[in-house]
């Protein structure tokens, strides 16, 4: 499990309160073991982590202190020192309540500093929990406690125990205030008496943690559809009409599709388990069948009985089933946050001059140009060169369209076409393709763009900011060139749930999403790096140390002094102080600048460093940078590091490859031609197309038909696949092959094996089959591997069984899954289904994944 808290970039986190430097100590110590660190690294990074230092900065210009952990290794630290704080917080709160009621016990203490979750704490305190208006404490403040401890510990019916029992004339709990309650007849003041031993027996967390753990073991989870109207407007979730699988391997996006079918009122959800043996387990606690006489007996049984039925199993249903949401949403979180750092990193096009299209069929194809910077390029008019056109019924204007398009790549020496994936996507593609392949002058190339979360911007303030001279229909256009261009730089203006790379994403919990999406994007920004002198506040707010205002404000003084000559001239920015220089300057350039080094990722606080260097060599720093053999010459036993903040060899590295982008070169798919829509495909056709999602059952690719197909996970390759996200990233451009084909609902299955793979594999199949008849197949082993090698292969895949089910649905938000209902078996007229078949495939899966 895991807790995050949302702070903006440019505030520090606060040292957890209340905790003594030993609490601090052991959270260091346990969080060194769990990450498989030292604690010195810990204890380094908490200190910079609770003086404001932000993860980014540290990652990068702080190596010396922490010995060397990644960014990766930082994000976990923060996170769990975050938990761990919270933890120990908790703890003490809960130590300080039982002390003050009296109820803190060593056992309970112990207990206490053992919790390892959230939820465990909150079991513990539990029975403790006041509880003025429970019926128990009723039957107490009635006075009836004193028969409920007679029937516990001595032999007396429960009639006698009541013997002389006077219900109070007035009954008030610990607070004064006055309770109304009827104890006037016997009967209701046995269930008071029966009340308060339950109550008492809470109190037996041993026995309720064997109970949880040999429930959790048991149990099944079981879904239904609400109502018989549910059945048609619930479609999506009809594999869950009569459902049946054990809680305890029930996988996470399957966990995830009940329970937003249940949100959506088509779904009843339960838990079903036995009752009688863990009723036994509580009779045979307090030893119950020793007691006597007998009409005791049975009224503590039936005390028991009540202990499960309505307190321990709803609560443990409850912790079991609110364990299993955590763990999905926080695996699905998890995913979404992979899938997003690869798109952010995806390969920009660079300083190109790109014609962005948003294609539309009723509404026209628009189009607007940005010149190398993205700037929207303006005509001799200094009007926004931007167009409409209607190619498309019921208007047909095809020629007109062509002409219009010719005369805007030939005027303004377009490098790049971005074609929107949207409506007609595919049309514009040829339609743009027939112009470039009429025309030997244009130079320019065709290429399909990701436009999900385009109208999203097109609609919000900022682009009402940038873009205010332009109507929202053709601001899509301008941001899907801009994605093409430098998709870091456009998609920081989008919300990350509105970019269709994560499922169940309105299901998750929203905070803990947004701040890990959020902490993505601030890693994938300042992994690049930005522009101070191009850079919107979008992208400026992620800057490390930065926030909104303060990017708002380096804009705003950027407009009104016009650019930066340097990064010192930062500082006279309002609102930019000390601190926050110190974390951003690192990840700000400054091109052309007054200073070379303020184009390279080398701090500020180095200059002096590098200026010790180059001493050495005798040479200007534009001879040094980039020149490896000069930069190799340098003897760094001699220079120290500044205040042991980072490595000369570090610096060395910078100047090195001074503006080295970790994003990989940008290249694009080659769509076919002659597909553009599913009825298009033929079952064993070999495709080319980008991976746009990645999730834990398989990869969705896109190959330019409207509808983007699903490899699952045992069509990735011929070898164990544990985690999709090692063989493939979104952005990826792998070759595939349609192995199925479910034009009605929209489906394809996709495979990445090689063919000749698959045939050879046949071919063996079918000369073994052969060979193998009679007696004689009977009596030869299977292969000639050795037993303890058949015994290592199949406990291999009992654990990829195992690891597969568990891993969660994180695909397309927008498609729950409807999946987990198992294979029916085949009827006489009823072919079964074929392994390699969508039936096979997708029937897992069950996510329709469509383009936004």
């Amino acid at each position: 499990m895991s807790s995050t808290e949302t702070q903006t970039s440019s505030q520090a986190p606060t040292k957890a309160q209340g905790l003594d430097a030993t609490t601090h100590a052991n959270i260091h110590d346990k969080l060194a073991r769990a990450l498989g660190i030292k604690s010195a690294q810990v204890n380094a990074f908490v200190k910079l982590y609770d003086d404001g230092a932000t993860v980014p900065f540290i990652a990068r210009y702080r190596k010396e202190k922490t010995q060397n952990l990644d960014d990766a290794q930082l994000r976990a630290l923060e996170k769990s020192l975050n938990y761990e704080r919270d933890m120990a917080t908790r703890r003490l709160k809960i130590v300080e309540l039982l002390s003050t009621q009296g109820n803190l016990t060593d056992e309970l203490q112990v207990r206490i500093d053992n919790a390892t979750s959230k939820l465990e704490l909150e079991d513990i305190y539990l029975p403790y929990r006041p509880r003025r208006r429970s019926p128990a404490a009723k039957a107490r403040a009635a006075g009836l406690d004193t028969a409920a401890q007679l029937l516990l510990t001595t032999e007396i019916t429960p009639t006698d125990a009541l013997a002389g029992y006077q219900v109070p004339t007035s009954i008030s709990d610990d607070s004064g205030n006055e309770v109304e309650v009827d104890f006037s007849d016997i009967d209701k003041q046995l269930a008071g008496v029966q009340a308060i031993i339950v109550d008492d027996w809470t109190q037996a967390l041993d026995l309720l943690d064997n109970l949880r753990n040999g429930f959790a073991k048991t149990a099944n989870i079981v879904s239904s559809v609400a109502s018989d109207e549910k059945r048609e407007v619930g479609e999506k979730f009809k594999d869950y009409f009569e459902h049946s699988e054990s809680l305890a391997r029930l996988p996470n996006h399957r966990l995830l599709a009940m329970l937003r079918g249940r949100q959506e009122n088509v779904l009843g959800l339960k838990i079903e388990g036995e009752d009688a043996p863990f009723v036994e387990k509580i009779v045979k606690h307090f030893d119950i069948d020793a007691k006597a006489p007998d009409a005791r007996k049975e009224f503590l049984g039936e005390a028991a009985t009540s202990l499960w039925k309505d307190k321990w199993r709803p609560h443990i249903e409850h912790r079991l089933l609110t364990e299993k949401r955590l763990t999905a949403e926080a695996d699905a979180i998890e995913v979404f946050a992979n899938n997003l750092q690869h798109l952010l990193m995806s390969a920009p096009a660079g300083r190109k001059v790109i014609l962005g299209v948003d294609p539309g069929i009723r509404h026209g194809v628009k189009m607007a140009i940005i010149d190398a910077q993205g700037h929207v390029m303006l005509d001799d008019a200094d009007k926004p060169v931007i167009a409409t056109v209607y190619p498309f019924a019921p208007d047909n204007k095809m020629d007109e369209a062509k002409t219009i398009i010719d005369k805007l790549l030939s005027t303004y020496n377009v490098d790049l076409v971005a074609i929107g994936n949207g409506t007609a996507s595919r049309e514009t593609d040829a339609m743009i393709k027939e112009i470039l392949a009429a025309n030997d002058k244009l130079q320019a190339k065709a290429v399909i763009v990701n436009e999900s979360g385009a109208s999203v911007y097109s609609a919000s303030e900022l682009a009402s900011d940038e873009l205010a001279n332009m109507d929202v229909s053709v601001r899509g256009a301008v941001s899907i060139a801009r994605r093409l261009q430098d998709p870091l730089s456009e998609l920081v203006k989008v919300d990350p749930k509105a970019i269709g790379v994560g499922q169940y994403q309105h299901d998750v919990n929203q905070t803990q999403l947004a701040d890990s999406l959020d902490k993505v994007t601030q890693d994938s920004v300042n992994a690049v790096g930005v522009d101070v002198n191009t850079a919107s506040p979008a992208i400026l707010a992620h800057i490390a140390g930065l926030n909104r205002n303060v990017a708002q404000q380096i804009v705003t003084y950027r407009k009104e002094h016009g650019a930066f000559a340097g990064r010192e001239a930062l500082k006279d920015v309002p609102r930019l102080g000390v601190k926050t220089f110190e974390q951003a300057a690192g990840f700000l350039r400054v091109h052309d600048g007054s200073n070379p080094l303020d184009a390279t990722g080398v701090h500020p606080e180095s200059y002096a460093l590098v200026d010790s260097l180059l001493a050495q060599t005798g040479k200007d720093l534009s001879d040094v940078l980039g020149n490896d053999g000069v930069l190799n010459s340098i003897d760094i036993t001699t220079v120290a590091a500044n205040d042991d903040n980072i490595s000369v060899k570090a610096i060395i590295e910078e100047l090195a490859k001074p503006a080295r982008d970790p994003r990989p070169e940008f290249k694009t798919a080659n769509f076919r031609d002659d597909v553009n829509s599913i009825k298009d495909l033929t079952e064993g056709m070999t495709l080319e197309g980008v991976v746009t999602n990645v999730t834990a059952f398989g990869c969705f690719v896109d190959v330019g038909v409207h509808q983007d197909g699903l490899v699952h996970i045992s069509q990735m390759a011929n070898d164990f696949v544990a985690d999709p996200m090692n063989r493939v990233k979104p952005g990826d451009i792998i070759s595939v092959r349609v192995i199925a084909i479910d034009e009605s609902r929209g489906r394809i299955g996709f495979s990445m094996k090689p063919e000749v793979a698959k045939s050879t594999r046949a071919a063996n199949k079918s000369a073994a089959t052969s060979n193998d008849s009679g007696d004689d197949k009977a009596s030869r082993p299977r292969s000639n591997r050795p037993a303890a090698d058949d015994k290592r292969r199949s406990a291999l895949r009992g654990k990829r069984s195992d690891r597969n089910d568990n891993k969660g649905d994180k695909g397309n938000a927008g498609a729950p899954s409807n999946t987990g209902s198992k294979t029916p078996k085949a009827t006489k007229s009823e072919a079964p289904i074929k392994i390699g078949t969508l039936g096979a495939l997708l029937k897992e899966a069950g996510v329709s994944k469509g383009k936004k």
